[in-house]
């Protein structure tokens, strides 16, 4: 099985564990910044996919930049998303978001994907046809499992450069899911992200 993280180089074991850090001394303000996001299970399995909380500071294409000040931090605190649902299945939703660290040193794509799918086979990602890979589900809450991984440079271009990402999730081990996501305006969108 392939993996963003290791296809592409994209997630070396030094920086797996510098992840696993990071996420250990801001776990919190991780999960605060999915909070932000309005990701619940009210935004994923319809077709119109309730707005998160905050406020959209703009739209680059398919994206939107949401703002808002969660309880107890200093400052407002942005995210790039977009919400999307399978065409023939209303039920199977994804969150895609991009978040910085609140160091300010990387940035993480994180998806949000109902309960329900097989977390073995993780999520798969095609750009323009060619397959990126698969990463790995790294925890599930009540609205759902997330995927996320760092975005480094070869896969951030891929993005910026991309039409049209499918990401792929797997309900048997034979059927996968594929859920179109528009790249258009994630360029623009992800220079404008605070």
């Amino acid at each position: 099985m392939t993996s963003w993280l290791s296809r592409n180089s994209l997630l070396s074991r030094n920086s797996w564990l510098a992840r696993s850090s990071w996420l250990a001394r801001n776990g919190a303000k991780v999960i605060v910044l999915a909070a932000l996001t309005g990701i619940g299970s009210s935004a994923i399995g319809t077709a119109n996919a309730a707005q998160p909380s905050g406020t959209v500071k703009s739209t680059h294409g398919a994206w939107s930049i949401i703002c808002d000040t969660p309880a107890g931090a200093t400052s407002e605190q942005c995210v790039m998303m977009q919400n999307v649902v399978a065409e023939d299945r209303p039920e199977m939703g994804l969150s895609v978001v991009v978040l910085r660290t609140a160091d300010n040193k990387a940035e993480i794509l994180r998806v949000l994907a109902p309960l329900g799918v097989l977390l073995p086979n993780g999520l798969g990602l095609n750009v323009d046809g060619k397959d990126i890979g698969r990463a790995y589900f790294v925890r599930c809450f009540q609205d759902g499992c997330y995927a996320e991984v760092i975005l480094e440079k070869p896969l951030l271009d891929t993005l910026k450069t991309g039409t049209s990402a499918t990401f792929i999730v797997f309900q048997t081990p034979e059927e996968g899911i594929g859920i179109p996501v528009d790249l258009k305006g994630f360029a623009d969108g992800f220079a404008a992200l605070p």
